[in-house]
């Protein structure tokens, strides 16, 4: 987001409206806000520190997120102008949302310590844990597939669910 020069200001550009202390923060790559407007925050990022009152731009890179980027100025517009910004761009599913959570609980419980039998155990309960079979059972092999999954998002996978699965991937 940029500052409008006063060329651009003939057309409706909108001021950035009242941003707090508490909503700017100054990061090595530039200033990130969070806008509250209604019940939906909106993130925004500028080069320059944020002027109160000032109108602003928004500039927007045509590469592979430019359907995202379009998307998200489009909502914060809508929600500037008063209007239902609508939904957003996607959603994750109940069942991935359920995953993501399985996979870093069962990261964390890694993390510490704990076995993959104690950690199945704390996820699916411990009668559906086999006292024999255990080494061959299924839930072993979807707790692994979890740590797994949780040590995956750890290392930077987490970057995908801020973008839709694509048909061309």
């Amino acid at each position: 987001m940029t500052v409008a020069s006063t060329a651009d200001l003939v057309s409706a550009s909108q001021p950035l409206l009242d941003l707090t202390v508490g909503q700017v923060r100054r990061a090595v790559d530039g200033w990130h806000a969070v806008l509250r407007i209604g019940a939906i925050d909106h993130r925004v990022w500028s080069k320059e520190p944020p002027v109160l009152g000032a109108s602003y731009a928004a500039e927007l890179l045509f590469d592979g997120d430019f359907d995202a980027r379009a998307y998200a100025a489009r909502r914060l517009w809508r929600a500037i102008s008063g209007r239902a910004p609508g939904p957003a761009f996607h959603q994750l599913s109940k069942q991935r949302r359920e995953r993501l959570r399985a996979a870093i609980r069962a990261l964390d419980a890694h993390a510490a310590g704990a076995s993959y039998r104690i950690i199945a155990e704390a996820l699916f309960g411990k009668r559906r844990i086999p006292d024999r079979a255990w080494k061959t059972h299924d839930l072993r092999n979807r707790t692994i597939r979890l740590v797994q999954g949780g040590v995956a998002l750890m290392r930077g996978g987490y970057r995908k669910l801020l973008r839709p699965g694509r048909r061309d991937e």
